[in-house]
């Protein structure tokens, strides 16, 4: 009876921090609903192998040992971006951490360890202290504006088109045949959520009397 109610405990305790990270800290930032289920499924599933496990050290090696394989296999039909990689190592490794500590009875030191994942993603997510920039790509039709000497208007009317505060443009590929150009533009990611976490990384600038020709 003693090892069940040790088992709930653990199970509560480890699920309630996955659920805040995943839904308080994560969510929230990204709103992208698609990986909620496989961090919550991936936590709850890697926790109940551990707990069958009747020695700590198979556990935990268990434990390391199902996250390796995920590493490898990366859902390689659908990469994950870097972002979700790191909350699915965390979501993969407290399931480890939890249950090897909670059978060691050192509570105290796995509170302050759940608590301290739970601040530090907290602030990386809400970006304090940092200024992050991002970029996208674009394929864009006035190929007469990408000349140095009409910089400023290149910029200017990227910024007036997509609505970003655009800080510089890198040039890529040129095709004189379309008459179109392959843009790299930056600009800061505060303010620009909406942007940022779209899944397509190309942008298409044409204008309306080009789009139906």
């Amino acid at each position: 009876m003693e090892n069940f109610t040790n088992f709930l405990l653990g199970f509560g305790f480890n699920f309630i921090v996955a659920l805040m990270l995943v839904r308080f800290i994560y969510y929230p930032s990204t709103h992208n609903k698609r990986y909620v289920f496989t961090f919550l499924a991936f936590n709850t599933v890697i926790f109940f192998v551990l707990s069958f496990m009747t020695s700590i050290e198979i556990g935990v090696g268990v434990g390391f040992g199902l996250f390796a394989i995920f590493s490898i296999l990366r859902y390689r039909t659908d990469p994950i971006p870097v972002r979700e990689m790191t909350y699915l190592f965390i979501i993969a490794a407290l399931p480890v951490m939890n249950f090897a500590s909670a059978n060691a009875n050192v509570w105290p030191q796995l509170i302050t360890a759940n608590l301290a994942i739970l601040a530090i993603m907290f602030v990386l997510e809400k970006e304090w202290g940092f200024n992050y920039e991002t970029s996208r790509r674009v394929v864009y039709e006035k190929i007469e504006l990408i000349r140095p000497d009409r910089h400023a208007e290149l910029k200017a009317d990227l910024e007036a088109r997509t609505g970003l505060a655009i800080k510089r443009i890198n040039i890529g590929k040129i095709n004189f045949l379309r008459d179109t150009v392959e843009l790299t533009i930056y600009y800061d990611e505060r303010g620009h959520e909406t942007w940022a976490n779209q899944d397509e990384p190309v942008l298409a600038l044409y204008a309306s009397d080009d789009s139906d020709a």
